[in-house]
């Protein structure tokens, strides 16, 4: 055989190993990588170092920075890399129930990312590198530390210099979310300030008017209130403290400005950054508004770390094109699967940074998913482990929503003339249920005079799915969703019904019992006879294929990453678009022309009762 055609070969077969084993790695969380709890010291000072510069980040209150490290090392080779580690701290003295002459792990925290030590050009000739990394403020000091060994058999040979933010305590990271009332917006947000430290408020009004301060609320917890590994051993990391205010009796789509602050016990604040919103239309308003839906984001790294982002490749896609287009934004919906931390509690405050553009200028409410809920005997209606110990703790708590029990992450919201009821997937939602009663109350109970566009929204599909993973079980849906919510759905005339859960992008013709009421596909009015399901769950996590053959009921589907836009002009006119991630056109659309009376006609399933007719 020639030697250059053998020498071919032998690439083809690295490539396809290579390819087999990135395949067998997907979707899993970069970090469940590293097997710390394996970890040796050996700490080479004279051969190998670590350097980082500079040693103060965020001078002028900025709460990114990017970092420059120098590292060198005797024998270099493919698998070492480079670990952030934060607090800057983490050898074993760290461990819970340390007693330093114990045998036990010589590390047991994870880092927050890291990146392969040959992703410095010429690293495996000299056994000198640099690379840059992207840090944000997180309460705590960084260090860096170089590997050798791979992410199997880690072993520690050097430890960078200590760096730190100016002021690792600042308030950061504000979330909007809609209050329990139309007319209140509630800010959240992340600090280092416990309550005896420093009292947390929202100084906010409108321009031209004194400015009001509202007290915040403060929560946090610790590793016991988790269910589970990694969360409460190698992945946890102190959370700090989450601040929520209540800012009421806001007066209908007014613009409204704000900035968080904390006052320290000698009468200094420290501020956050200033920002703004507009408040919410009132239920019924006649007003533009403009609501973006996706699900199952996750969040990725701006420096490539983390084997270059490529555990949620399209969220950074995402994100960027919501925020070009925040001025034609009222309110987003991420319908779970959120940061995709799986137990790596830092992954939550990378997210919230990645997303402040977005949160900190229109409401962002969520829903719970299997990867922030599910763990074995937590109440979970799944007993997976997707939620790596977190079992909702994580989401319940860095993010308000205006359900009645947090635990139960299910609620209803207004917006205009819209009304949205956000059911829990990870919770059972079969007839009998609290759950049920909920969704049925928060379907009955709307307006439709007032508030014409009734959306369904959940994690998990309840409706239809033709992804590969639902056709191969047959039932094209979660069992026994459809059975037990589409007389639901078809009683009270939902228009759209969103999903996540299943990676890519899928509309329904409007449907009941499986089968089309419409033939119809880019213009609807008349009578509302049947619901339109959407799976929208390509917000940035590795796709998912579909079924060989498209079921009769499904009108378009793409696997790539997008998001779903709806236009309300009026009471009676609405455009809906699919927007892809990497280009924010529109790949998909329809309009909804529909008046009141063509929600009161009857039609299968749902027909008034009538009064016969004299004898």
């Amino acid at each position: 055989m020639p030697s250059g055609f053998l020498l071919l070969v032998l690439l083809a077969a690295a490539a396809a190993s290579s390819s087999a084993a990135a395949a067998s790695r997907l979707g899993e969380q970069p970090l469940s990588l590293i097997a710390v709890h394996r970890a040796k010291i050996g700490i080479d000072a004279a051969a190998a170092a670590v350097r980082a510069s500079p040693r103060l980040l965020g001078a002028k209150g900025e709460d990114t920075a990017w970092v420059t490290v120098d590292f060198a090392a005797p024998h270099a080779s493919n698998g070492d890399w480079i670990g952030v580690f934060s607090p800057s701290n983490f050898n074993v003295s760290t461990c819970p129930g340390s007693r330093g002459s114990d045998t036990g792990p010589a590390i047991c925290s994870a880092p927050i990312k890291y990146q392969l030590a040959n992703y410095s050009s010429g690293y495996a000739k000299s056994g000198k590198g640099t690379l840059k990394f992207q840090l944000i403020n997180q309460r705590q000091d960084f260090s860096f530390a170089l590997f050798t060994g791979g992410l199997s058999n880690p072993k520690l040979i050097a430890v960078s210099n200590k760096i730190a933010f100016a002021n690792p305590k600042a308030p950061v990271y504000p979330r909007l979310a809609q209050g329990k009332e139309w007319n209140e917006m509630t800010v959240t947000w992340t600090s280092g300030y416990d309550i005896h430290e420093a009292y947390p408020f929202v100084e906010w009004g409108m321009k031209w008017n004194p400015p009001v301060r509202t007290a915040a609320g403060t929560v946090t917890f610790d590793r016991e209130s988790l269910c589970g590994e990694p969360a409460r051993t190698v992945g946890w990391r102190d959370p700090g403290f989450i601040h929520t205010a209540f800012l009421t009796d806001l007066w209908p789509n007014k613009e409204y400005y704000y900035k968080i602050g904390h006052m320290l016990p000698d009468g200094k604040v420290v501020w956050g950054k200033f920002y703004s919103f507009r408040a919410p239309p009132y239920p019924g308003q006649k007003s533009l508004q403009r609501v973006i839906i996706f699900g199952d984001m996750g969040k990725a790294e701006r420096d490539g770390s983390n084997e270059y982002s490529n555990y949620q490749p399209g969220s950074l896609n995402t994100t960027d094109t919501l925020i070009k287009d925040l001025d034609n934004i009222d309110i987003v919906f991420h319908i779970g699967d959120i940061t995709y931390a799986n137990g790596y509690i830092s992954q939550w405050d990378q997210f919230t940074q990645q997303v402040e553009p977005i949160t900190a200028r229109v409401p962002y409410m969520i829903a719970s998913g299997n990867h922030e809920r599910d763990w074995p005997n937590s109440g979970s209606f799944f007993n997976g482990t997707d939620s790596g110990g977190e079992c909702g703790v994580l989401a319940e708590t860095m993010y308000y929503t205006p359900t009645e029990n947090r635990a139960n992450y299910w609620y209803s919201t207004d917006y205009g003339v819209f009304r949205f009821c956000v059911a829990d997937s990870e919770h059972d939602w079969r007839e009998g249920t609290e759950q049920y009663t909920f969704i049925e109350r928060c379907l009955a109970t709307v307006d439709r005079k007032k508030q014409p566009w009734l959306v369904f929204i959940a994690h998990r599909v309840l409706g239809y799915s033709s992804g590969f993973f639902y056709g191969k079980d047959g039932s094209f849906a979660e069992p026994t969703a459809r059975q037990s919510l589409q007389k639901l759905w078809q009683k009270y005339r939902v228009d759209l019904a969103f999903y996540g859960h299943v990676h890519n992008y899928e509309r329904t013709c409007p449907v009941y019992e499986e089968r089309c009421v419409s033939a119809e596909r880019a213009r609807y009015s008349g009578t509302m006879n049947g619901t339109i399901h959407v799976v929208v769950g390509g917000g940035g996590s590795h796709l998912s294929n579909f079924t060989a053959a498209a079921p009769a009921w499904s009108v378009y589907r793409e696997m790539d990453y997008g998001f779903v836009k709806l236009t309300a002009f009026n009471y009676t006119s609405l455009l809906y678009e699919y927007k892809r991630s990497s280009d924010g056109k529109v790949y998909d659309s329809f309009t909804v022309h529909r008046e009141y009376r063509d929600v009161l006609a009857c039609v299968a399933g749902s027909c008034p009762p009538t009064i016969p007719p004299a004898a």
